[in-house]
This record gives structure tokens, C-alpha cells and sequence, in this order.
């Protein structure tokens, strides 16, 4: 089992100062990832739907100073050594691909070798239509899939071409590649849709959940684990080499008794469960009032719980 944890690059708690102390705590501590979320620009007209919330509320101040993920891990890359930087989750669809993929293969050669994506296909229709692109709403998914085959063609072939639905390119020399060769790529998601495109497209399984809007205590994501490797045998593919990297909230606490939340102890044991059930990943979501209680929460879950896994 390998651990991350989740960087808050939005809201009060978003800081260079503190994302760096974090940042660099994170690896002092020994998380093998550190991973941020993606928004581009907020509308003012709040969204009645907002997913990852149980009455769908949205707070309006957790979205100021939403840092851009991608310049982000580029400063983050230069603050840090050893500690794997990615996105929880990137909007694929909100950007140009050859672009993206240009930024990436360029973060991927600055750090070392040390950037993995995570990708999603987004939920919010008003951004889409204030980044000047309200057509890929509706397309998003499609879109997800080709620029991701796009990423693929130019990080892998000395002279890529690509002929797809919304982009075309040929004779065209595409370089840095990533030191990688590749970047692994981390499909969020927990529908079937997202399952099917782990199997196509992904290194990795990256469902979010123990909060709106995906459950997925051990049983209900184990059911999902299921799925998705009867869909990887179908295709011909080793259900083996997709990774689960499930990204959950993780507390201490002597008050509250959920999973992934409670005592030292009962924590390991969630912990083994979801292991027992095909987690290769865990992301720990901090979620405490303030900073200062989220640096000193983390110390907590390494030492007392991440500490039990060796």
C-alpha cells in the first residue's frame, strides 16, 4: 500500500507559504504523493447541484485564490526532491490538448520524473461556458478520451499523428517527452463509464469517496473493483496492472466512528479492509478547520496509522 495526501490549493488555507510548508512536510513525513484539484474560473452564479456536498452547497470563500494545478506543480516541483506530484482531479476537456500535454511533458522533465494525472471529466456547465467553450459540456466525455489518446501519441511517437474527431496533426515533432517515457494516468470517476475508460486509457482506478457523491465504504467499492476487472479481462488486459488508488477524508478523532474516521486503531483496520478489497493507494484528505490543524493531522495519520504499514 502506497499513501498520499491531498494539497488544499483553494480557499483561506491556500498560500505559497503554506502549500510549500506542506508540501515539503508531506515529504519529510514520507507520503509517496502529493496531489490538487482543479478549477479555472469561478462564476459567480453558484451551482444548485454542487456534487460533493449531501444538500448541494457550495461555499463561495473555499473557492477564492483557486491556485491552477498545473503551474502549481510546476512551483511545487522546485520546493521539493522526492515526492510524486499530481492532479486530483484535472478537467481534461477545459483545455487544449497538444498544450497540456506540452506542459505536462515539461513539469515531468523539471521534477525529475515525478508527475502523474489524475483526470476527470468535470461537472460544472457555467465553467465551461465562461472558459469560452460551452460546446464541450456535452462533449466532455468523448473529449476526455480523445485528448487523452492525444497525450498518449505525442508523449510515445518521435513523429506523432493523430486523426480524431475534434483534433488532427501530422508531420509535426513533438519534444520534451516525459522522462517517464509516459505519465502514469489516474481515471477519476466511479460510474461505468469511468471504469471503462480506466481499462482503455489508464494506469490507475481513482474513485473519491466516503462523501457525496460516491459512498464506496469496502463492500460497495469492492462490488466496483469487480466490475472494473471483468471489464480489463474482456478487453485482454491484465486486471493486475490497474492500480485502485481510492482518495478518501482520513481523521483521528475519539468522537466520531465512520470509516476512515475514528481511533488510531479502527483507522489501520479500515485501512487493511479497503487493501483486502484491491486499494494499491491511499489519498488522505485533511479536513480540519485550519491549516495549522490540517499540518498537525497529517503528522498524526503518518504516525500513528501510516506508520502500522511499514
Amino acid at each position: 500500500m502506497k499513501f498520499g495526501v491531498n494539497l488544499i490549493n483553494r480557499g483561506p488555507m491556500a498560500t505559497p507559504e503554506n502549500m510549500t510548508r506542506f508540501a515539503q512536510r508531506a515529504e519529510a513525513l514520507g507520503f509517496d504523493s502529493l496531489t490538487l484539484s482543479d478549477h479555472i474560473i469561478i462564476p459567480k452564479a453558484m451551482p444548485d447541484n454542487y456534487p460533493y456536498h449531501p444538500q448541494g452547497e457550495f461555499s463561495w470563500e473555499s473557492a477564492r485564490d483557486y491556485y491552477e494545478p498545473l503551474s502549481t506543480l510546476a512551483y511545487l516541483a522546485g520546493q521539493t526532491e522526492r515526492i510524486r506530484l499530481g492532479t486530483s482531479v484535472l478537467i481534461i476537456s477545459y483545455r487544449n490538448p497538444v498544450t497540456t500535454a506540452k506542459m505536462l511533458a515539461t513539469i515531468d522533465r523539471l521534477s525529475g520524473g515525478r508527475i502523474f494525472l489524475g483526470i476527470g471529466t468535470g461537472w460544472w456547465e457555467d465553467e465551461y461556458k465562461a472558459l469560452g467553450i460551452p460546446g464541450h459540456f456535452a462533449q466532455r466525455g468523448p473529449r476526455t478520451d480523445e485528448y487523452l489518446r492525444i497525450y498518449k501519441t505525442l508523449w510515445s511517437e518521435e513523429y506523432p499523428e493523430f486523426q480524431g474527431e475534434f483534433h488532427q496533426f501530422a508531420d509535426v515533432e513533438f519534444s520534451p517527452k516525459p522522462k517517464q517515457g509516459g505519465i502514469p494516468i489516474w481515471v477519476g470517476g466511479h460510474t461505468k463509464r469511468a471504469l471503462r475508460r480506466t481499462v482503455e486509457l489508464g494506469d490507475a482506478w481513482h474513485p473519491i469517496g466516503l462523501r457525496p457523491p460516491a459512498n464506496l465504504d469496502p463492500a460497495e467499492l469492492a462490488e466496483q473493483v469487480q466490475v472494473l476487472h471483468g471489464m480489463a479481462e474482456k478487453a485482454g488486459r491484465d486486471p493486475a496492472s490497474i492500480e485502485v488508488a481510492f482518495r478518501a477524508p482520513v481523521a483521528i478523532s475519539e468522537v466520531e466512528s465512520r470509516p476512515l474516521i475514528g481511533t488510531s486503531a479502527q483507522i489501520v483496520d479500515d485501512i487493511h479492509s479497503y487493501a483486502s478489497r484491491g486499494v494499491t493507494h491511499l489519498t488522505c484528505d485533511m479536513v480540519q478547520d485550519s491549516f495549522e490543524a490540517n499540518l498537525e493531522q497529517m503528522e498524526r495519520v503518518k504516525e500513528e496509522v501510516i506508520s502500522q504499514f511499514g
